[in-house]
């Protein structure tokens, strides 16, 4: 749709061949490639937007690979689950169990996710590294979540970043 009606100039990385042949299939520019160790060979400012959904859980070191981002791209979107939602927290307190959800279908044994990751502790991580957040956003079933409690009611975080 970007590149269709904004002309955008986009560029894709997956890991998974299948889906990499299905995206070329569309006619949509994606390689494949491991974030893990493929944005290193990037040069620094080759994008002006960098968009990582849904991976940074499933990274070996989601602050390596969130410097990677934020040095190929002047900005960076990066969504993911918020591992602190009530359900969660539900989930293990009451189940005595990881939970199984719409945006974390997996159980423990097969999830990608190898750092479960929550809004505060991405926003401890993004002040760390000195990173600005330039816009948040937090979901609920798809619905807008204020961002003072997102912690506990969001399913679903995204956050705009740029070097600080």
């Amino acid at each position: 749709a970007l590149r269709d009606a904004k002309q955008v100039d986009g560029r894709g990385l997956e890991l998974d061949p299948v889906r990499v042949a299905d995206a070329v299939s569309l006619g949509l520019p994606v390689v494949q490639g491991d974030a893990n160790v493929d944005l290193a060979d990037y040069l620094s400012a080759s994008f002006d937007f960098v968009v990582m959904s849904q991976t940074l859980p499933a990274t070996d070191r989601p602050d390596k690979v969130l410097d990677h981002l934020l040095r190929i791209g002047r900005e960076a979107f990066v969504t993911f689950p918020n591992f602190a939602h009530w359900r969660v927290r539900s989930s293990i307190v009451f189940g005595g169990r990881m939970p199984v959800t719409k945006l974390l279908p997996e159980r423990w044994y097969d999830t990608p996710n190898i750092h479960h990751v929550t809004i505060d502790d991405f926003r401890e991580l993004v002040a760390f590294r000195g990173y600005h957040i330039t816009g948040q956003w937090f979901l609920n079933s798809g619905l807008p979540t204020g961002p003072r409690i997102a912690n506990l009611l969001a399913e679903h975080a995204v956050f705009r970043l740029k070097m600080g």
